[in-house]
């Protein structure tokens, strides 16, 4: 057999709950959507500045989550240039150029500073 006691209530709780759902993630996603698009444009290889200046970002939202997505809108035959500068791609010529990670170093301070401001605001009182 499993039994339960309590004593009190659960106020505390119901309240620190109330106090999360009115807290606008989304605002601070905002900001660090503008920082990443800043970071990427910033660390992009550059040869025209075309894909540099052509970074985005949308805030996709749903009941359980959060999301960033960078967009990077240049495109050469369907293909993103980001892409092929970040992995590497085959040239027609039968070579290949090899890819630079600049986006995952772009991107990891941004990370971690909204990982930071994020908890800070959910758990703030």
């Amino acid at each position: 057999m499993i039994s339960f006691r309590h004593s009190g209530n659960f106020d505390n709780t119901e309240k620190m709950l109330k106090s999360m759902k009115k807290r606008d993630v989304r605002v601070i996603l905002d900001k660090y959507g503008r920082r990443g698009v800043d970071a990427l444009s910033q660390n992009t290889p550059v040869e025209s500045g075309k894909t540099a200046a052509s970074w985005g970002y949308e805030i996709h939202t749903s009941r359980k989550r959060y999301e960033i997505v960078w967009t990077n809108s240049n495109l050469n035959d369907g293909v993103s240039v980001a892409i092929l500068l970040q992995y590497g791609h085959a040239t027609r010529n039968g070579g290949y150029v090899y890819g630079v990670d600049y986006i995952n170093p772009a991107l990891s301070k941004i990370f971690e500073q909204m990982a930071d401001e994020v908890w800070k605001e959910v758990t703030a009182g």
